[in-house]
């Protein structure tokens, strides 16, 4: 009886281990790489290596070339090189930079500053009198940018400058230098024009110095009369001679 029971019970379990057995998928070969694909793989990682690469040194390259140019651009501005020589100026650095970055704002900022520095100009050579010193700082102002709105307010300004019939001297830079009887005798009947005209004064000289040496001498030409007038520094040695505006 008992030898029956563990008969069943192995045929039970031999049966289950059987039914197992079947069910399990037998495992799947796994066929090693060719030498062939692992070269297609790494030709293809080496290729994607180099041209990122590639890309980084031409960015690299770019960045360093706009730096150099904004570098040289601002060495020119602050020289004055704006527009000229024609191969050595801020300008023409500038535009190379925007040929390359057309958004780039320190280059915009740049031709900006430019054009200011050509209205700053154009307004002291007007207020000096030289006129057509200011009238080509407007050109070389409208030059960099045409449309700009305060280019036509500055030469409005000039026509009207021009149009007040103010007698303009320039003074000549080595008779002032030498101080000599010349340039006393011109500065004193410039005096005594004022003097019959009522009219103000405007010095401009390269230095304090000479501007209240011309003052002076044109004090003394018309001894007991008030010189109305101002003084200011500048690169020119000029008297401009205005009559009040009311006459």
């Amino acid at each position: 009886m008992i030898n029956t029971h563990l008969r069943l019970a192995f045929s039970i379990v031999l049966a289950v281990v059987l039914v197992a057995c079947a069910t399990v998928p037998e495992p799947q070969s796994v066929q090693p790489a060719s030498q062939a694909d692992l070269a297609v793989a790494d030709e293809g990682t080496e290729n994607a290596s180099e041209l990122s690469l590639q890309d980084w040194e031409i960015d690299f390259q770019r960045q360093r070339l706009l730096g150099d140019l904004l570098y040289d651009a601002l060495v020119a501005l602050e020289q004055d090189r704006l527009l000229s020589p024609i191969d050595d100026n801020a300008y023409a650095r500038y535009q190379r930079v925007l040929a390359y970055d057309p958004d780039n704002q320190l280059a915009l900022e740049g031709l900006q500053t430019i054009l200011n520095r050509y209205l700053v100009l154009a307004t002291e050579a007007t207020r000096q009198g030289r006129f057509d010193d200011a009238l080509s700082y407007l050109e070389r102002a409208r030059f960099v940018d045409q449309d700009d709105p305060t280019i036509t307010e500055a030469w409005l300004v000039l026509q009207a400058e021009i149009s007040t019939g103010d007698q303009v001297f320039r003074l000549d830079d080595n008779e002032l230098a030498a101080r000599s009887a010349t340039i006393q005798r011109q500065l004193a009947e410039i005096a005594q024009q004022a003097r019959q005209e009522n009219a103000f004064f405007l010095i401009t000289a390269p230095s304090d110095d000479q501007a209240r040496w011309i003052f002076s001498v044109m004090r003394d030409a018309v001894e007991g009369y008030r010189l109305r007038g101002n003084i200011e520094i500048g690169a020119y040695a000029i008297v401009r001679l205005r009559k009040p505006q009311n006459e």
